[in-house]
């Protein structure tokens, strides 16, 4: 009892600054992944960010929108959740960028970030601002005190997100120029009293109150028991599933689809990525249990072109004007071709200059796709190849696809905790390709000025943490990395 009065009143004093706000949510990574959503169901209903859904028990998922979301409603905000291994980021960026182009307001909430926790909230690509994550977390901070069991981050961080886009700005439904503009309507539910929002049926409260048409959701890790699922969406979205998180998710694609599938809800429809073929089952059997229509979406959109790079952006584009399609958002022609050419989604085999590309990948599967895309633009040349991976990752599934491009290999020593010994790579490449040129440098820095003196195209991968301490580093700011492990 005495450890909880003591946090309790450390947690009543002074508001945080944006540092100590990130310093105490930083401190929260000492909890670990715990999945589950008794504790961001209760941190919503606390924050009262269920305002879309006054009759809600915490044995369902909280609604940002009206309860109503059928075709004779059309009018009501969207929530678009996105599950899968490889390219969610992607897809949701595209989302976004379309839905903004189209002149929705949007709510983007992804994970992790490169360089600032701040690119993890976004509001009409906006990023979340200094003060808003310090009043935010000095308030959660207040609130979660003295719970047992402790929320974790990435609980902390959706509760944050949900509750930002609930209250930004102004509500839609009362600005003139946003898509969802109904003036006439009913009243914003933060014009209310919390007493008399307990007294209005769910079915009279105008979208969530926030400042977004369309929301987002990237999972953190799996669907089915991840933070971002204890909220009701309009439509949900599996990218490509393949192996990773294996010690969370289960062993097996299968196993790891089963928590992917998780994110499917009752008669809320359902878009997916092409799979393979054990995990198409899961699906359509999730899909058929829930009674939701499921569409795969095989072939890649080529009417426009992406601001992103490869092939398999056409793909990923397909998919998202599919999701945006299922959750009956209307968007034109030049919405669509305005947002697929602005989008912006760095580390994603990312130019950074005529001869340099940072690319997040950091499983088997990215980096196939990466090799792909590395021969579409550069041919038979090879890469001074500079790899940092995760500890926890597949070192050497990663360690043999890259393997074919590279003329050399450079191994720093970089910033992330649970980063892979650059000794342990090192024996795993001389294992792989014996004869591969193949050096650790003391540093991000030192790397690329080793890489630079010879001619070769350069590649940074291995890691969306090291895609963004690279970039960091490139920007002139080495220090601006907000590095956290999730």
């Amino acid at each position: 009892m005495g450890r909880r009065r003591k946090a309790k009143e450390a947690a009543a004093g002074p508001p945080l600054s944006y540092k100590e706000a990130l310093a105490w949510l930083y401190s929260l990574q000492r909890f670990g992944i715990k999945l589950g959503l008794e504790n961001i169901r209760r941190l919503l209903t606390e924050l009262h960010v269920n305002l879309g859904s006054a009759r809600a028990s915490r044995a369902t998922p909280v609604r940002l929108g009206l309860s109503s979301a059928s075709p004779e409603t059309p009018n009501v905000q969207r929530v678009i959740h996105v599950a899968g291994t490889n390219g969610k980021g992607s897809v949701c960026a595209m989302i976004d960028s379309i839905c903004r182009a189209a002149n929705y307001r949007t709510g983007l909430f992804t994970s992790p970030h490169l360089i600032t926790f701040r690119e993890r909230i976004r509001v009409n690509g906006e990023m979340i601002s200094h003060e808003a994550v310090a009043s935010g977390l000095t308030s959660i901070r207040k609130l979660i005190a003295d719970w047992q069991p402790h929320p974790t981050f990435f609980e902390v961080t959706t509760a944050l997100a949900l509750k930002y886009f609930s209250e930004a700005t102004i509500d839609p439904l009362r600005v003139k120029g946003s898509r969802l503009d109904q003036s006439a309507g009913s009243p914003s539910a933060f014009d209310l009293s919390t007493s008399d929002v307990h007294r209005v049926a769910s079915k009279d409260l105008p979208a969530f109150g926030g400042s977004s048409d369309v929301v987002i959701l990237e999972t953190g890790l799996g669907g089915r028991l991840d933070a971002t699922n204890a909220i009701q969406s309009n439509v949900s979205v599996i990218t490509s599933i393949g192996l990773d998180h294996q010690k969370w998710l289960g062993e097996s694609l299968e196993q790891i689809a089963n928590e992917k599938a998780g994110i499917i809800k009752p008669k809320v429809p359902v878009v997916s990525a092409p799979q393979e073929k054990e995990v198409e089952i899961v699906l359509r059997k999730h899909a058929a249990e829930c009674g939701s229509s499921i569409e795969f979406v095989a072939a890649p959109y080529e009417k426009h072109s992406t601001n992103l790079s490869g092939a398999y952006q056409k793909q990923n584009a397909a998919l998202a004007l599919a999701a945006i399609r299922a959750a009956m958002i209307d968007i034109d022609d030049l919405a669509i071709a305005r947002g697929l050419s602005s989008v912006d989604w760095p580390a994603r085999f990312q130019r950074w200059d005529e001869r340099t590309i940072i690319d997040g990948a950091h499983n088997p599967a990215a980096a196939r796709v990466l090799v792909e895309t590395w021969r579409e633009t550069f041919g038979k040349q090879r890469a001074t190849l500079i790899l940092a991976i995760l500890s926890d990752k597949d070192l050497r599934g990663i360690c043999e696809e890259l393997v074919p491009i590279a003329d050399s290999v450079l191994l720093p020593k970089i910033r992330s905790e649970r980063a892979a010994d650059p000794k342990q790579l090192a024996q795993i490449l001389s294992i792989i390709a014996l004869s591969l040129p193949c050096s650790i440098t003391p540093s991000v820095a030192d790397a690329l000025n080793y890489a630079r003196a010879k001619p070769n195209p350069i590649l940074l991968t291995g890691s969306l943490h090291f895609a963004g301490e690279a970039l960091a580093h490139l920007r002139g700011e080495p220090d601006g990395s907000e590095e956290c492990t999730q």
